[in-house]
């Protein structure tokens, strides 16, 4: 492995990925077909997999192993995505939230000014 490569670079051609993750490549072929694991392409339409595609291949593998059909994982995988986006969304929110806050503070919560009591009295007659 190559340490100058990112986890999302695609380099890794069928046969060593297949290696990696210790699956078969006709597997791998499989699992791309159904859409659990999206390999890059290269320009001669092979499939290149990346360090992250082979984390999830492994992880397949012991959804699998689990007992977990290939339905179920495609399923798991969806759910873990869409939780991991609202996450990220839900910190963005939460960020202009807080900056909004800071800006303009709502009134509840600023400190008001004690009112002046003046005090009158009654003119003599």
């Amino acid at each position: 492995m190559n340490p100058e490569h990112s986890d999302e670079e695609a380099v890794y051609v069928i046969s060593i990925a297949a290696q990696l993750s210790g699956m078969h490549p006709q597997t791998l072929r499989q699992y791309d077909r159904m859409g659990l694991v999206s390999p890059g392409r290269a320009s001669g339409r092979g499939r290149r997999y990346s360090l992250r595609d082979i984390a999830s291949l492994r992880n397949i593998q012991r959804l699998v192993g689990d007992g977990i059909n290939l339905a179920g994982i495609k399923r798991i995988i969806e759910l873990e995505s869409a939780v991991a986006n609202m996450a990220l969304e839900m910190a963005k929110l939460r960020t202009e939230v807080d900056a909004l806050l800071e800006a303009n503070p709502p009134k509840s919560l600023m400190r008001r000014e004690q009112p002046s009591i003046v005090l009158y009295s009654d003119p003599p007659n």
